[in-house]
């Protein structure tokens, strides 16, 4: 039986809106209410022209709850969520957005907070029950939605994209990375070991739709006409028009990438191929994602992890190190260069160098949370897990709580028996049994279909639950 659970889903930028749109649309012609909660003032508009309710978040948290730079409000709002401090929380808006401001990032939040406790009182009042559906993400918009959701007992839906391409993981009520390999699959299904063949077959890493626009090089993302336009677009909006976007930040945006771009060109000096010697890898993640901001953030400074690794990976063995393919020069090059001067166990491989490749030619990877972890696995791969990964509890990883604790994991992995890569397909069934078809922000009307079917399943889910 369907829920009947008012639908809410937060939406923080024009293209996830243009998505958003179409889905609420399926969903009300299936009887569903659904509420658009704009974190830009574009994203509202767009809604409202296309006759889909919709609360703009910055706009009501301005006019609605508590002053947004009372002190007091700020620390009376915290403690209501159950929460002890904020600094943890705002991290991840102060490495994405270089945010030095700590008022500044109070304020956002109780912007924030202020809309959704405004609409969460307008539906109490009408004995109205909801949902709440997110992106996961680190930004203050999806985090200020979260607790005061969880406040009132509202289950939040979490969905990010899976190991699996064309696939999802939804996650209830938490920002953990989900449990999917602690158990292996009794069978394991046609449809799962043909995905593997071809998966080894082609030795193509998985990358969402949605991100597939990142992996171009770092000058092609600085001279892109659309990109410079967009930019311009945007700035006018700000600028000139007073329009609130929740991704405001945008000369900084381009300076950054305009850095990396620097940083990529002088890389080219540092790149080697492949060791012949044994070797360990460490893939880097990408610098300012939620998944070391907020899940692993102990490991956020990827280059001290880096040194760490150096100073103690046994002499038997040097560390290849490749950049993540979406952030080519996302890394600073003057401290990977430092690295390159103290260290001759350092290898750094050019970005473009086929995962797989790498992957079969190493001894053994280390990772924080990498999708790496997990296709190394898929090759029968030693991996030690360093941070909280989907992959974690699966049994023929090796993982460790701390940093100090890497090296003797990486001895115990490097000596272990190697194991049959069959012996992990049933771990990688589990894996996708508990993931769900769908792609987020592809607006072909098939995959719109599909991906409102599965919201609607996990919906009805929570309605059973609650």
């Amino acid at each position: 039986m369907p829920s009947d659970k008012a639908i809410l889903i937060t939406t923080l930028a024009e293209y996830q809106t243009r998505f958003w749109i179409p889905v609420a649309q399926r969903l009300r012609s299936a009887g569903r209410e659904v509420q658009l909660l704009a974190f830009d003032d574009r994203s509202a508009e767009l809604a409202q022209a296309q006759g889909i309710p919709v609360v703009n978040m910055y706009r009501t948290g301005m006019k609605a709850g508590a002053a947004v730079d009372d002190p007091s409000a700020f620390e009376a709002r915290i403690a209501s969520y159950g929460l002890d401090g904020t600094n943890f929380l705002f991290s991840h808006e102060r490495v994405t957005f270089g945010i030095r401001d700590t008022a500044a990032l109070r304020r956002r939040f109780m912007i924030y907070s202020n809309g959704m406790e405004f609409l969460l009182d307008q539906l109490a009042t009408q004995q109205r029950p909801a949902v709440v559906v997110q992106e996961l993400g680190g930004f203050l918009s999806v985090i200020a939605t979260f607790y005061a959701a969880k406040k009132r007992g509202i289950r939040n839906w979490f969905i990010e994209p899976s190991f699996f391409r064309g696939r999802l993981y939804y996650t209830a009520d938490s920002f953990a990375a989900p449990d999917t390999m602690s158990a292996p699959a009794e069978n394991i299904s046609p449809q799962v070991q043909a995905y593997l063949d071809e998966t080894l077959q082609q030795r193509a890493i998985v990358i969402p739709q949605k991100d597939r626009h990142q992996y171009s090089a770092a000058f092609k993302k600085v001279a892109n006409l659309r990109n410079s336009r967009r930019l311009v677009e945007k700035l006018w909006d700000q600028y000139a028009l007073g329009k609130h976007q929740e991704f405001g930040h945008n000369l900084r945006h381009a300076r950054v990438h305009a850095t990396m771009a620097l940083n990529a060109t002088r890389l080219k000096k540092l790149y080697r191929p492949m060791p012949d010697r044994p070797f360990v890898y460490y893939p880097l993640h990408v610098p300012a994602d939620m998944a070391l901001t907020l899940r692993s953030p102990e490991y956020l400074d990827q280059v001290a992890t880096i040194d760490f690794l150096l100073r103690t990976i046994p002499d038997t063995h040097v560390l290849a190190v490749k950049e993540h393919p979406a952030q080519i020069g996302a890394i600073s090059s003057n401290r990977l260069f430092e690295l390159a001067r103290r260290f001759d166990n350092f290898v750094l491989l050019p970005p473009q160098t086929n995962n797989y490749a790498v992957l079969g030619r190493c001894d053994a990877v280390v990772s924080v949370n990498s999708k790496s972890g997990a296709e190394a696995v898929l090759l029968g791969k030693p991996v030690v897990v360093m941070g909280d990964a989907f992959y974690r509890t699966c049994p023929l990883v090796f993982t460790t709580d701390r940093l100090k604790d890497v090296p003797q994991r990486l001895r115990e992995a490097l000596g272990a028996p190697s194991f049959d890569p069959a012996e992990a397909a049933p771990y990688f069934e589990t894996a996708w049994s508990k993931s769900v078809a769908g792609e987020l922000y592809i607006d072909n009307p098939q995959q719109l279909d599909v991906f409102t079917a599965q919201l609607s399943h996990a919906i009805a889910e929570t309605g059973a639950t609650d």
